[in-house]
């Protein structure tokens, strides 16, 4: 089963305010991969583990369909109160249980959420759902974001780092040691012969101080600290973003950087006959 976290309103108001998105560059990637088989359709596409639906709203214009599907009742109603797109549509759903017929999927994506799925279950639920020659496509981002400004970039992340060393040590542990060395196995395990696994894609955008500071509070770590010690954790968010505001030689938690997240991501095509 899936584990059981983000489920909460505030934390859902944060995540669908904070939290990155992949670049349409990179959902471009995806398409492609999708686009290069000949037989493949464009009809329903699902992205499982949707949280408030960033990520889902990048595939509506390119299918017929598009269902965004999580556990979270409260970042599903974030969802429909923010992604207005005639074709989109939200249900309440495990991971490993999809609300969908056999063979009737063109395209499974999970964006920054297979981590925390039952991972077998779900690569066998996502094959049955999808069509011959169908794809599946799970991305996901390191923790360690980069800032750059001006001639301090060097200063900041260094101070970023302490900030994601203060939180790994209340890491989930259904994680394991490294994400990305889950998704490498995965893929290196997935018996689809036609894939593609990418190391690093970079997603940068302008966002205010505070929307850095606020993507990080909307991590599990984070979250886990609030809950157990909220003094620390207000103490620990104000601290660093007093820190990089000296070192930025600015007064406003508005004033803009460019934040960097590294993404890696594996594509893979369901054979015709599985």
């Amino acid at each position: 089963m899936a584990v059981r976290l983000f489920e909460g309103k505030e934390h859902a108001n944060s995540y669908w305010k904070y939290r990155i998105s992949p670049s349409e560059e990179l959902i471009g990637k995806v398409l492609q991969f999708h686009r290069n088989n000949e037989y493949s359709s464009n009809g329903l596409a699902v992205d499982v583990g949707c949280g408030s639906g960033q990520g889902t709203l990048l595939l509506a214009p390119h299918f017929t369909r598009v269902v965004g599907t999580d556990i979270s009742p409260a970042q599903l109603e974030m969802g429909r109160k923010h992604v207005n797109i005639p074709n989109v549509s939200f249900r309440e759903s495990p991971a490993e249980e999809l609300p969908f017929e056999d063979g009737s999927v063109d395209l499974v994506t999970a964006m920054s959420a297979f981590h925390w799925f039952d991972h077998s279950r779900f690569l066998q639920e996502a094959d049955r759902v999808l069509k011959p020659h169908g794809c599946l496509a799970l991305l996901n981002y390191t923790l360690d974001m980069e800032l750059t400004y001006g001639n301090c970039s060097e200063a900041l992340n260094l101070i970023c780092n302490e900030f994601y060393a203060a939180l790994h040590p209340l890491r989930d542990p259904h994680l394991g040691p490294s994400s990305f060395e889950l998704y490498k196995r995965t893929y290196d395990s997935l018996q689809y012969p036609v894939k593609e696994w990418h190391d690093l894609f970079w997603v940068k955008k302008a966002v205010p101080l505070s929307g850095y500071i606020g993507m990080v509070k909307s991590f599990s770590t984070f979250q886990t600290l609030l809950k157990t010690d909220p003094e620390e954790a207000r103490r620990l968010s104000q601290g660093i973003e007093d820190r990089l505001k000296r070192a930025m030689d600015v007064t406003s938690s508005e004033t803009e950087v460019i934040m960097g997240v590294k993404y890696f991501y594996f594509l893979a095509q369901k054979p015709a006959n599985d």
